[in-house]
C-alpha cells in the first residue's frame, strides 16, 4: 500500500517537473532528496504559514499547496492525496494550454 501511495506522488512530481522551468525541475529533485528531509520539513512548514500572510505582497495563497507537496514527501498518509492533486492540476493545465492553442489559430 505505502509503494502504491508513493508511486503516485512520484507519477505526479515528474509530470510537474516536465513543465517547470529547468532551474525549478532542479530544486525539485534536489528538496526531494531523502538526505534533505530536514530542510523540505521546515521549508513546507514556511510556505504554509507563509499562504495564510496572503494579503502581503511577497506571500501568496499559492504557497499553501507547495507546503503541503513538501511535507507529504514525508508523511505517508499525505502521499496519495499529494499525489492525486499533482496529476489533476497538471491534466488540467495541458487541457488548458491546449484550450489556449486551439483558440489562438
Amino acid at each position: 500500500m505505502n509503494d502504491r501511495r508513493k508511486d503516485e506522488l512520484e507519477e505526479g512530481f515528474r509530470r510537474l517537473e516536465e513543465d517547470t522551468p529547468d532551474w525549478l525541475s532542479r530544486t525539485l529533485r534536489w528538496l526531494r532528496d531523502p538526505e534533505k528531509r530536514y530542510i523540505r520539513l521546515p521549508v513546507g512548514i514556511f510556505f504554509i504559514l507563509g499562504s495564510f500572510l496572503w494579503f502581503l505582497p511577497v506571500l501568496g495563497i499559492e504557497m499553501l499547496p507547495i507546503g503541503f507537496l513538501l511535507i507529504a514527501q514525508d508523511v505517508p498518509f499525505l502521499q496519495k492525496p499529494a499525489g492525486r492533486f499533482l496529476i489533476w492540476t497538471e491534466d488540467k493545465w495541458r487541457a488548458l494550454r491546449k484550450r489556449w492553442r486551439m483558440r489562438g489559430r
